[in-house]
């Protein structure tokens, strides 16, 4: 609840502009509840960011390459609707925070150069890729979508984008036998979250390839928040 409170502060604020006055009313506890549990607006902000790095929500796959396509895109589904991660983004690109507080990018490189590992050894990488730089690119060109479809004017969908992004790097690395079966929608995007949001598992499938959407999965997930 203090974290949530403290995200959606930051995510509207920035992090130099939020107080602790503002996370305290948005939480509706004490200043000695907050303080139990961080002893300042830096440690809330630490607490945002590390909060931001997960996996939940993304199944095991026989593909690990399918597992990578799907962190990237529940997150393209979950940051413009939760603060914690938009929050994070937030702070992490500001200069002066950045400085002070630091990033999770190291993190979220570790976790996919982790998979890429993996799916390296089992056959699906294309030999000549090396995870930890295909990771790093991951990640910078995955923020760099966010950023700019941000910026531009008009609406934007960034789950759609971060398909366009995978449909184009992803042959880049993947085996073509492994590349035919990986599915990379806003389909899929859309299910990994309703599944998410309502806590459901959803039924693992062979080949890393999901069932249709279901009829339950919403238009406006589908298609995507409006720009703000």
């Amino acid at each position: 609840m203090i974290l949530d409170a403290a995200a959606a502060t930051f995510d509207e604020r920035g992090y130099e502009a939020a107080t602790i006055t503002e996370v305290l009313g948005r939480a509706g506890v004490t200043k000695g509840a907050l303080y139990h549990h961080f002893q300042s607006k830096e440690d809330l902000a630490r607490g945002v960011l590390e909060g931001a790095v997960t996996t939940e929500g993304v199944r095991p796959q026989d593909l690990k390459l399918q597992e990578v396509v799907d962190i990237m895109l529940l997150m393209a589904c979950r940051l413009p609707r939760e603060p914690m991660f938009s929050a994070a983004l937030r702070i992490a690109v500001d200069l002066q925070s950045q400085a002070l507080l630091g990033t999770r990018w190291p993190d979220w490189c570790e976790l996919l150069a982790a998979l890429f590992a993996e799916a390296h050894e089992r056959g699906e990488l294309i030999r000549c890729i090396d995870g930890e730089e295909a990771a790093r690119i991951m990640v910078a060109a995955w923020t760099g979508v966010r950023i700019v479809g941000e910026a531009l004017p008009g609406d934007y969908d960034l789950a759609y984008d971060v398909c366009l992004l995978l449909q184009f790097l992803m042959p880049s690395l993947a085996m073509p036998t492994v590349l035919a079966r990986l599915e990379i929608s806003t389909e899929r995007a859309a299910r990994l979250f309703a599944e998410l949001s309502s806590g459901s598992p959803g039924t693992p499938v062979e080949d890393g390839r999901a069932p249709a959407a279901a009829d339950s999965v919403s238009e406006a997930v589908l298609a995507g928040p409006p720009h703000s």
